[in-house]
């Protein structure tokens, strides 16, 4: 009785139910306030404030950071649109009040750089939120699904270790920190594109962005301080991947499971493509 409980308080309500939908918004704007406040005692806290400003860092980090900020704007905006879905809200209102919850979030952050010195308020970071938003929103008003879905990937790098305070000085913190050892990913699924094929409804091909040689954010120390046999280059990829939300189940627990790690790239054989040239095999790319 507690299993089918469970599975009937997982399974997405087919109208409104206006318990969920008040409980996910005002745990939606605890846990957007919560963050805000948190990054601003425990992160600006640590830089000197200022007036606020702007700043332009489209060519830092070889626009990793902005990958990112895709990244994190889809997939935010997705899990506020879901949990709006769990709810029996209206499509519409998904796509208006879930789906731009990281749009909402991120610009939010964004304007606490602006009265940071060490940062400032950026457009690109705005455009890469923005384009996150858009992807999902697109797909939902085109396919009325996500076939292409931005992924994330992680391997550790000697990067972190030449400057671990601005990279990363334990595991955790190089995830976040280390662009060197990021990928991001458009992992797009080969059945939505193809519905009266027998391709598994599963799988997925997926095209990765990442870099290396960033100890700073630009080129000038890198060459006279840290690592001078290093070059900043761009590495491009080719994988294979697993959509985890086509995975037949009849488990609202999985499908939740498998909409969470959605956002991670499976390990798989990938071919690099250098930008300074070469091609690069690996059999299990992380």
């Amino acid at each position: 009785m507690a299993q089918n409980q469970f599975q009937d308080f997982l399974k997405p309500s087919d109208s409104l139910d206006i318990s969920r939908r008040n409980a996910v918004v005002i745990s939606e704007s605890i846990a957007i306030s919560g963050a805000l406040v948190g990054l601003n005692q425990l992160w600006y806290s640590d830089y000197e404030k200022s007036s606020f400003h702007f700043k332009n860092d489209n060519a830092h980090w070889l626009q990793m950071d902005k990958a990112g900020h895709v990244y994190s704007s889809y997939h935010i905006g997705r899990f506020g649109a879901e949990l709006l879905d769990w709810s029996g809200v209206s499509k519409k209102d998904q796509l208006i009040y879930g789906a731009t919850t990281g749009f909402v979030f991120l610009t939010a952050v964004e304007i606490l750089d602006g009265y940071s010195s060490e940062w400032g308020f950026s457009w690109g970071d705005v455009a890469a939120n923005a384009s996150g938003t858009a992807l999902y929103v697109s797909q939902e008003l085109l396919w009325k699904e996500q076939r292409i879905v931005p992924k994330f990937s992680f391997h550790q790098t000697p990067y972190a270790k030449a400057r671990p305070d601005v990279l990363g000085a334990s595991f955790s913190e190089e995830i976040l920190k280390d662009y060197n050892g990021q990928t991001y990913w458009l992992s797009a699924n080969i059945h939505s594109f193809f519905k009266e094929s027998k391709i598994p409804k599963w799988l997925n091909v997926a095209v990765g962005y990442g870099g290396e040689g960033m100890i700073t954010a630009n080129d000038e120390l890198v060459n006279t301080i840290f690592l001078p046999e290093k070059e900043r280059t761009r590495q491009f990829y080719l994988s294979l991947d697993v959509d985890l939300t086509k995975i037949n189940t009849n488990s609202h627990f999985l499908k939740t499971l498998f909409s969470i790690f959605n956002s991670v790239k499976v390990p798989a054989p990938t071919l690099e493509f250098r930008e300074l040239g070469g091609v690069k095999w690996h059999f299990v790319y992380f």
